[in-house]
């Protein structure tokens, strides 16, 4: 497999930006609505604006920081590949957000003008879609350039027909201020720096983001639905517009950035793997083709899945829907997937196929090469099969959820007891179908198999982005419909959407976390592969070190989670009783004026901002000064207890929020017969929901970034933890 291949994958990243072209200008074409629904969105979009400009100031100078670090003393290239990872993410933040605050009041305006469920489904899918095929598309682009430019293993690579740990030398070095004691594989360094600034704006992104949207939900629900009995996003709370921007930074911006992280963080962890395979000395008939098309693998495979995604994308636009929307897309979700398997298929055997059979015992490919394509289609079914287990657990349309709302007749406590018992339920056979699927591709295919299951579960995230994003635009077009006074049946056809979309995002979560699973396998192996290099001993499992590692890191999650749910909820609290102030204003609460949005949005935004640094960094701060004190056995132990602990933990939260949420939506559309809005059922259901609020888009969300990045830090600063410990180490 020659470079030819990795040309045809930027060639299809070139027509997807045409595509994303195309639907932004389309989508700014149509039509906003009435004068009032223009000056909200407009607002919408401003705060919007503020709040991403505010944001990427404070990240871009810790990137700057860590870039000069990086070069100066770690690789000389490695700077500006963890910048241009930095900048891919944040260009796919910008876009998505900018695009879902134009479709969101085009979509409100469409179910007003039509009547029509499906019409206006397609509106907010072409919004969506913006997001998802730039994350795919932007996410593989960059990881391309470096290959391209770089290049990937020794300069040799051409002549050589064995390479052995030796030869890494070649290809070995280090950063401007060249310090002996920090050789770093120049390869392996581009990778993941890349990968890891992808990682630092989603996890800023996640966090503040997150911040920002549910103090502002959770203070509006309370404000609104609790204390004063008014409706769902009535103008007159002046938190719902926070609210509504909140939608955008968060589940638009911020899912961008997460699911772009988990992408190039499953083509990182193969191409490290793939490179991880040169310094083992027992593969004596390691050739230059095999290693090509080792690292080219996933590339292809990505760009394979981005042409997918454009069918699935366009099939979605030309079909006619019906009333429920639900069924055309979880088609274009199996298009996508299905294509892709058919494509991965035909570039397994052209990078594998002519590869021997003494090489494929030795890398340890058990069916030839059709093994990492098995892999592949094990990393899709395992996606498919998580996001239907997760539709179960939190569409309103099944029992789950349906019991929670039938308990909200008795209470907030039974709901939250009975939200607890659903979400923990949820967490067994997705963890079972990730656990079989580990299992199964790694005996396949040894650790590159399991690397490559990853990608193939995100090989098609361009749909489920795109499909994703189309829930809270949906969900913002319904909240301009209540807040610009719009008939009853737009916000009928709104929320219907809505709660569509509340699964859409459930399902796309569930797909984060399984992959996230995958990827950090893999870097924790990579992690791992470099204890050769340094002539360490790889822990056994009664290494003490290890073992008190794997506990730090459970505790690690526990108290990552608890900063995050405290942040929200002090700043909830913060915008209630602003809120509350405005409230007491009788003029404002007869709708005879309105409210001060801005001084809501600016506090939203400051106390995001203010919360967001100390959770962040302490993904990059772990394992380098846990590593200086203990040693690399206690860092591989940070990771495995992390991983081990986060999976369900993000599962747990995001079915459970997600439950919660589309059960006090069944009972504001008429599911409980005499319980509808206003009733004290809705009203222990909103409680549900505020509580599902923070688990499900503040830290489940964050979670996955978090276990993933840990570990792309511990191998990317690897040679500077054994350095340190040699300085200040105690063990």
């Amino acid at each position: 497999m020659n470079s030819l291949w990795l040309w045809l994958s930027a060639a299809v990243c070139l027509l997807a930006f045409i595509y994303v072209a195309v639907n932004y200008f389309r989508i700014k074409k149509m039509n906003e609505g009435t004068d009032r629904m223009v000056k909200m969105s407009a607002i919408i979009r401003e705060g919007a604006n503020v709040f991403l400009k505010k944001e990427f100031t404070t990240i871009a100078i810790v990137i700057v920081i860590l870039a000069v670090l990086f070069s100066l003393f770690i690789e000389k290239w490695s700077g500006l590949t963890y910048i241009l990872g930095a900048l891919m993410s944040s260009i796919v933040c910008i876009l998505g957000m900018k695009s879902a605050t134009y479709a969101n009041v085009r979509t409100a305006n469409c179910a007003r003008e039509t009547r029509s469920i499906g019409k206006t489904v397609k509106v907010a899918l072409c919004g969506g879609s913006i997001s998802g095929i730039s994350v795919q598309a932007f996410g593989l682009i960059g990881l391309i350039i470096i290959v391209l430019v770089s290049g990937v293993g020794p300069q040799e690579l051409e002549t050589l027909t064995g390479y052995g740990l030796e030869n890494l030398k070649a290809y070995n070095g280090g950063g401007f201020f060249n310090i002996a004691a920090l050789l770093t594989n120049t390869s392996v360094m581009r990778i993941t720096t890349y990968s890891l600034g992808c990682s630092t704006v989603a996890m800023f992104n996640r966090v503040a983001g997150g911040n920002y949207t549910k103090a502002a939900d959770i203070s509006a629900d309370i404000l609104g639905k609790i204390r004063n009995d008014l409706p769902e996003d009535d103008s007159r709370v002046p938190n719902v517009i926070a609210d509504f921007i909140g939608d955008n930074v968060n589940d638009i911006a911020g899912n961008c950035s997460d699911l772009l992280e988990s992408f190039v963080a499953t083509m990182a962890a193969t191409i490290v793997v793939a490179i991880s395979l040169l310094s083992n000395s027992e593969i004596l008939n390691m050739t230059a083709d095999f290693f090509k098309a080792s690292y080219s693998f996933p590339l292809v495979v990505a760009g394979g899945g981005l042409l997918s995604c454009l069918i699935g994308m366009i099939f979605a636009s030309v079909k006619k829907m019906g009333d429920d929307p639900s069924k055309e897309l979880n088609l274009s979700t199996y298009i996508s997937a299905g294509i892709t398997v058919i494509a991965s298929l035909g570039i397994s055997y052209m990078a594998f196929g002519s590869t021997s059979a003494e090489l494929f015992k030795e890398i340890g490919f058990k069916i030839g090469w059709i093994s990492p394509w098995v892999c592949a289609v094990l990393g899709i079914v395992s996606g498919v099969a998580i996001g239907i287990i997760t539709e179960y657990y939190t569409s309103a349309d099944h029992k789950p959820t349906k019991e929670i709302a039938d308990y909200a007749t008795e209470g907030e406590a039974f709901v939250i007891t009975k939200g607890d018992a659903v979400g923990s339920r949820s967490c067994l056979y997705p963890i079972l179908i990730i656990g079989a699927s580990l299992l199964i591709s790694g005996l396949l295919c040894s650790t590159y198999g399991i690397a490559v299951a990853a990608l193939g579960m995100l090989s098609f995230v361009g749909t489920t982005v795109s499909i994703d994003a189309f829930g809270p635009i949906a969900d913002n077009a319904g909240g301009l419909a209540e807040s610009c006074h719009l008939e009853p049946e737009v916000r009928v056809i709104t929320d219907k959407l809505d709660s569509v979309g509340n699964t859409t995002a459930a399902i796309g979560k569930g797909f984060a976390i399984g992959a996230a699973a995958f990827a950090t396998v893999s870097l924790i192996v990579a992690y791992v592969s470099n204890y050769a290099s340094f002539g360490i001993d790889i822990p056994a499992i009664d290494n003490f070190v290890a073992i008190a590692g794997c506990i730090v890191g459970g505790a690690l999650i526990e108290f990552f989670s608890a900063v995050l749910t405290d942040n929200t909820i002090r700043s909830a609290k913060e915008l209630a009783d602003v809120g509350d102030k405005q409230l007491s204003d009788p003029a404002i609460l007869a709708g005879q004026k309105d409210p001060d949005y801005n001084e809501l949005v600016r506090l939203a935004t400051a106390s995001a901002l203010r919360r967001m640094l100390f959770p962040s960094v302490i993904a990059i701060a772990v394992p380098l000064i846990g590593g200086a004190i203990f040693g690399v056995n206690f860092v591989v132990g940070i990771l495995l207890g992390a991983t081990v602990v986060a999976i369900p933990r993000a599962i747990f939260m995001g079915n459970s929020g997600g439950a919660f949420d589309n059960a006090k939506k069944y009972i504001e559309c008429g599911g409980i017969p005499g319980h509808g809005k206003g009733s004290a059922a809705h009203k222990a259901a909103v409680t549900g929901d505020t509580v599902g609020d923070t688990r499900k888009d503040v830290v489940g969300v964050a979670l996955d970034i978090f276990i993933k990045m840990i570990s792309t830090v511990a191998t990317t600063l690897f040679a500077l933890i054994v350095l340190l410990n040699g300085f200040i180490g105690i063990l």
